[in-house]
C-alpha cells in the first residue's frame, strides 16, 4: 500500500529522522521546463561560477551534512566527511572534465568558411539517487549536468531523502533557482513516472541492475532521450603469488567490507589460488574478525556500520543460509546482535563446492571465496558473471597482470588495489549488467551534453557546376 508520506528512519537507531509528503511530478518537471531556457542561456563561465559558489555552500555546512549523511546511511562519521569531501571535489573535476570532453573547435572549411564543433545541453535531466553515496553519487550527474545547461529533476532513494533535501538546499542557497534544480520526494511509483514522463530528457541513474534494466526497458522506444545507467556488480578479486600475506588481505577487508559491503565496486568473490588458501584465509579471518561494527558516533570509530535497513538485512541473512545450505562452508559467520535493528557482522564463505551459484549482488558485508589451480581459471571464474564494474588482481606479477586486465570484462581494474576507491579524476563505469556505455565521473560530461557540427559563412555564397541547362 502506497502512503501519502515518504518517511526516513535512523539505521543505527530505528528512529524517525524525516518525512515529507510525496512530490507531484507533472509540478517539478514543468518547473523545471520553464527554468531551462534561462539557464541554458548563460554563458558558460556564468554556470561554472554558480557551481563553485554551491561547492562553497558544501564547505560552509560540511560537518552538519556529514552528520547527517551518518544519521541516515549509518555509516561512520570518518566515512560521512569522506563523502562530503568528494561532494566538493567533484565541481573542479567537472569543469575540468567539461573543457576537455566538449572542448569548441573550428576549423577553416570551402570557400573561406568555417567548419565548428560546439556542445549543447539536452534539457530537462532527471537523476535518481541510491542510497549508499546519498550526496557524492548524484552529485556526480547533476553538477556535470548543470555545467553543460540542463536542469534537474532530483529524486534521491526513498530510504535517504532528507540527504536529497540538504544537498538541494545547497544548489539554492548557492543562487542556483529552486526551479532550476528540483527535488522530487518519492518512492518507485514517482520514479517510474519520472522516468516515463514526456517533459524529461534524460534520465542519469545510479542503483540496482534491476532498476537499472527496468528504465532502459521502459525507455526503449525513445531513443530521443539520454539514458545513462551506473548499476551495481558482483565484482572479482583473484589472489595470486604475493609474500605480502597482511597487505593482500587488508586489500580484501577494505575491499568487501568498507560502507558494510554496500558499494557497488565491493569485492563481492575473492577467487584464491589454491596454494596461497591457507594463509590467505587465516589473515583475512583474522583481520574480519578485528572489524568494529557499530553506529556512526562511536568510540573508538567503527570501520563499518550497519546496513541501510532491516529488509536488506533480512535478505543478506537469508542468502548466507542459502549457500551454506547448498554446499557452503561457512569461514566467518554472518551474525545480527539484534533483530530490531540491521547491524551485521562481516561474513566469509567458501563456496567453491556450490553448483550453479547466483550471479546476484549481495549488497552487504558477504564475502564469498572460490578455489582455483591456475591463472585461467581463475580469470574464467572472474569472468563468470553478467556484471562487470570493477576487478582487482592481488599479487602476480607484470605479465599475469596484462592477461588480467586484457581478459578481464569489467570498467574498472585495478592491480594490487582494492575493488572500490575509483576516482572521480577517472571515467566510471561498467559493461554487462553493471552499466550501458555511457561511463559516470570524469566522462559524465559526454552524456550531459551533445556534439552539434556546423559549418558556417558570413554571406550565402555557392556555385553549381554541373547538371544544368545553358542559359
Amino acid at each position: 500500500m502506497t502512503t501519502s508520506e515518504i518517511v526516513s528512519f535512523e539505521p543505527a537507531t530505528g528512529t524517525e529522522l524525516w518525512r515529507s509528503p510525496r512530490g507531484d511530478v507533472d509540478e517539478v518537471v514543468s518547473r523545471a521546463r520553464r527554468a531551462w531556457p534561462t539557464w541554458a542561456a548563460q554563458p558558460l563561465s556564468t554556470r561554472m561560477e554558480m557551481v563553485r559558489r554551491f561547492a562553497n555552500e558544501v564547505r560552509k555546512d560540511a560537518e552538519n551534512l556529514a552528520t547527517l549523511i551518518a544519521r541516515e546511511t549509518g555509516k561512520p562519521m570518518w566515512e560521512a566527511r569522506t563523502e562530503v569531501e568528494s561532494v566538493v571535489n567533484k565541481v573542479e573535476i567537472s569543469i575540468r572534465a567539461y573543457a576537455e570532453r566538449t572542448s569548441q573547435r573550428k576549423l577553416d572549411n570551402a570557400m573561406q568558411g568555417t567548419s565548428s564543433l560546439r556542445h549543447k545541453p539536452h534539457g530537462v535531466m532527471a537523476v535518481l539517487g541510491p542510497y549508499n553515496f546519498p550526496a557524492h553519487l548524484p552529485n556526480g550527474h547533476i553538477v556535470p549536468a548543470l555545467i553543460a545547461g540542463n536542469a534537474i529533476v532530483f529524486k534521491p532513494s526513498e530510504k535517504t531523502p532528507a540527504v536529497g533535501e540538504a544537498l538541494v538546499q545547497c544548489f539554492h542557497r548557492a543562487g542556483i533557482s529552486a526551479a532550476l534544480v528540483q527535488l522530487l520526494v518519492g518512492g518507485p511509483e514517482e520514479g517510474q513516472a519520472l522516468v516515463a514522463h514526456s517533459g524529461i530528457d534524460g534520465v542519469l541513474f545510479t542503483g540496482s541492475a534491476h532498476a537499472g534494466i527496468a528504465i532502459n526497458r521502459k525507455l526503449a522506444a525513445r531513443p530521443d532521450k539520454i539514458v545513462a545507467l551506473e548499476m551495481g556488480g558482483n565484482n572479482p578479486m583473484v589472489m595470486w603469488d604475493t609474500p605480502k600475506i597482511a597487505d593482500a588481505a587488508a586489500l580484501v577487508i577494505q575491499s568487501a567490507f568498507t560502507s558494510a559491503g554496500q558499494r557497488c565496486t565491493a569485492g563481492r568473490r575473492l577467487i584464491i589460488k589454491s596454494s596461497m588458501y591457507d594463509a590467505i584465509i587465516s589473515e583475512v579471518k583474522r583481520l574480519a574478525d578485528r572489524i568494529i561494527v557499530g553506529a556512526p558516533f562511536d568510540e573508538p570509530a567503527p570501520f563499518m556500520g550497519p546496513v541501510i535497513d532491516n529488509d536488506s538485512a533480512d535478505g543478506l541473512t537469508e542468502s548466507f543460509l542459502y549457500l551454506l545450505g547448498n554446499g557452503g562452508k561457512a569461514i566467518k559467520h554472518m551474525t545480527r546482535p539484534r533483530d530490531d535493528l540491521p547491524f551485521l557482522s562481516p561474513a566469509i564463505m567458501d563456496v567453491t563446492a556450490v553448483k550453479d551459484r547466483p550471479d546476484v549482488e549481495l549488497f552487504g558485508p558477504m564475502l564469498q571465496v572460490i578455489r582455483v589451480d591456475d591463472f585461467d581459471e581463475a580469470i574464467a571464474e572472474a569472468n563468470n558473471t553478467r556484471f562487470g564494474l570493477s576487478a582487482s588482481l592481488i599479487g602476480g606479477n607484470p605479465a599475469e597482470y596484462n592477461r588480467f586486465w586484457a581478459n578481464i570484462r569489467a570498467g574498472v581494474i585495478n592491480w594490487n588495489r582494492p575493488t572500490n576507491g575509483a576516482s572521480s579524476a577517472a571515467p566510471f563505469g561498467g559493461v554487462g549488467l553493471s552499466g550501458n556505455h555511457r561511463p559516470s565521473a570524469y566522462y559524465a560530461a559526454d552524456y550531459c551534453a551533445y556534439p552539434v557540427a556546423s559549418t558556417e559563412m558570413d554571406q550565402p555564397r555557392a556555385m553549381i557546376g554541373v547538371g544544368l541547362k545553358g542559359t
